[in-house]
């Protein structure tokens, strides 16, 4: 069997006629052993993104780290179920992390407003949202997975499939993984995400008249990223990036400037708004832009699916009179939605106690969650899972919600409590879309069982939701905590304490929301993609233009190399070293994170010379030339 991947699994032929790795349908990938070897990777997974979330504001995508981590237990307690095993482990390890990266964003804010929930109301709510995500994400599964192939590249799906490729030989892709782990490690291992010794920020900012804002992290992961996702998209975030940087946070400051002294930052009630920087800036007003930009983008795109939407619910009933074995499957489709949306019906009574809010607040959280779960898996399909803004669109989400309310007088505490524990409904959805969709997107390349993913995706999401609400439930006493000596920083939780706060009270920046719909507008009316600049626009400056290098990397060596056949082979092998890159980044990204915030190794604070922005160049220097000196040595053979 070949140790690579068709090069029709990244274009080049319509999905229906795509031939995967694996050709043999009857067989598959579940047995006890794999089963048992996913559950107790969907409870690490979950257990520790929660955490170091909560402590560190940071989480590490859990596909590739599963699919290596699965490969080894794979090998060693269920061999005969071989790459499909191994893939149904990693799916469900993405499941696990997936629950944990979305409730993290709410649960603790419920806490942070002076209210609490119990370990059953969390239970209901975020079952019923996980369920719903997987049951929606199934209905358009044909579109953004199957009619999309090519289109959408799934960057992270792609590195996934290229390490459980390589884990069935050896070879030029072994190698070349292998090179990009090693790199990606060793600067995960020199730098924040582990022991801190060298800067690996690169920031300059602008002038006190013109307050703009660069920024570059040397993450070998994101350089990986961009060299798979290729020149157009990287591009195209990057510009929403330079029209945030350099375009709107300046011109807020100009006017900032010339401000009142006693006017402050909306969430800032003891900052004068002519005393902020530019990070205060895309922090507080920029980032609201952003949101509106993603609001409008997201029923756009959602409103653009509706006629494939209509077509997959009607393929997916008439699929139950077929005879193979993906149509029999079907049913349990709309099992797992029906079933998402009676939990999700019956957790919105549990937690309001009031028939009408229940009902207004379900039937809102239905529609938003839904709209944005499609947008959630054509995004994973565009930059992956570990930059997926899940923030944005639950800021999105929770606008409109928070909005409902205030318009029908729900403004008290425990209002605030019931609107954070629907939101819980929306982000979980939102959240496991992306797992889900990237997952179901491995399978399909790899030719595993759509079913069985299905099936084994949502047990592990079940899994999650357990692990987490216990572990929220369980740290409630520290998480009340705030302030500089607080254990959890929080980030997320508290940013939508705040918004639900701030809107409630009727306290937001709402001109900045309306500013970023209207910029949606504009796009959409340029026929330019909305959601791509939309992100770039969203992420900070020091995401995107490391994503761009990676493209530039790539486009280096597609035009350094003269014939076709050598380009074809020099960028299969950067895609495989660019794999071992967001392998090597995930896995020790994940366990530096744990270390650190389990007190296990104490990361110093670099000085001098390691801390400076020439650090960090260098540091660049030497990623760039480590990454691009192998792929373009390598020797191409004509057999390849």
């Amino acid at each position: 069997m070949s140790n690579k991947l068709p090069k029709e699994a990244y274009g080049g032929v319509s999905g229906k006629d795509y031939v995967p790795y694996i050709t043999d349908k009857s067989k598959k990938g579940t047995n006890i052993a794999v089963l048992i070897i996913g559950i107790i990777l969907a409870i690490v997974f979950a257990a520790s993104t929660a955490y170091s979330g909560m402590k560190s504001g940071l989480t590490v995508a859990a596909g590739i780290p599963g699919s290596i981590i699965g490969s080894m237990l794979v090998g060693a307690f269920a061999k005969d179920k071989g790459i499909l095993g191994k893939n149904i482990i990693q799916g469900m390890s993405s499941g696990g992390e997936s629950i944990a990266s979305g409730l993290i964003f709410v649960l603790p804010a419920v806490i942070l407003i002076g209210s609490d929930f119990t370990f059953l109301e969390g239970l209901i709510i975020s079952i019923g949202g996980s369920l719903f995500g997987i049951g929606c994400s199934s209905l358009v599964y044909n579109y953004l997975i199957v009619e999309e192939h090519g289109k959408l590249m799934y960057p992270e799906s792609m590195a996934i499939s290229e390490t459980l490729v390589a884990s069935q030989g050896g070879g030029d892709a072994v190698k070349f993984m292998g090179i990009g782990f090693a790199i990606s490690g060793i600067i995960n291992v020199l730098t924040g995400s582990f022991l801190n010794l060298i800067n690996s920020v690169i920031t300059y900012l602008g002038t006190p008249f013109y307050k703009w804002k660069f920024s570059l992290e040397v993450n070998p992961l994101l350089v990986g990223i961009g060299f798979i996702v290729g020149l157009d998209v990287s591009l195209t975030m990057f510009a929403g990036s330079i029209l945030s940087n350099f375009a709107i946070a300046p011109l807020i400051g100009y006017f900032s400037d010339i401000a009142r002294e006693d006017i402050s930052i909306w969430n800032n009630a003891t900052s004068a708004i002519n005393t902020m920087d530019v990070n205060a800036i895309l922090g507080s007003y920029v980032k609201y832009i952003g949101a509106g930009m993603m609001l409008c983008g997201g029923i756009i795109g959602a409103l653009k699916l509706i006629p494939t939407i209509a077509v997959s619910i009607r393929e997916t009933l008439n699929a139950k009179k077929g005879n193979n074995e993906e149509d029999k499957g079907s049913s349990s489709e709309m099992l797992i939605l029906i079933g998402g949306l009676v939990l999700g019906i019956v957790g919105a009574y549990l937690i309001s106690q009031n028939l009408t809010m229940a009902i207004v607040a379900i039937v809102v959280s239905l529609i938003l969650a839904f709209l944005f779960v499609i947008v959630s898996g054509r995004l994973t399909g565009t930059i992956g899972t570990s930059n997926l803004p899940v923030s944005g669109m639950t800021i999105a989400s929770l606008v409109i919600l928070t909005l409902v309310f205030v318009i029908l007088g729900w403004t008290g505490l425990e209002d605030n409590k019931s609107l954070l524990l629907f939101a819980a409904f929306m982000v979980t959805a939102i959240a496991i879309a992306g797992g889900y969709n990237q997952s179901q997107k491995v399978t399909y390349i790899i030719g595993g069982n759509k079913r069985e993913m299905q099936n084994s995706f949502a047990i592990a999401s079940i899994v999650g939701v357990v692990v987490v609400c216990g572990t929220i439930v369980v740290l409630a006493d520290q998480l009340s905590i705030t302030g500089a000596d607080a254990p959890f920083a929080l980030p997320q939780a508290n940013l939508m304490s705040t918004l639900t706060l701030g809107i409630m009270s009727g306290n937001l920046p709402w001109v900045m929301v309306i500013t970023g719909i209207i910029m949606a507008l504009v796009l959409f009316m340029l026929n330019l993609p909305i959601m791509t600049i939309a992100i770039g626009f969203y992420l900070p400056i020091s995401t995107t233009s490391i994503i761009l290098i990676g493209a530039l990397i790539r486009l280096f060596i597609e035009k350094t190399t003269s014939d076709d056949h050598s380009r074809e082979v020099k960028v299969s092998n950067g895609i495989s070293l660019s794999s071992g890159l967001v392998a090597g980044g995930s896995i020790i990204g994940l366990i530096g994170i744990i270390l650190q915030v389990s007190g296990v190794i104490t990361p110093r604070t670099p000085t001098g010379f390691a801390s400076s922005n020439l650090m960090a160049l260098l540091l660049l220097v030497a990623l760039v030339v480590a990454t691009t000196i192998p792929i373009i040595m390598a020797k191409v053979r004509d057999n390849e």
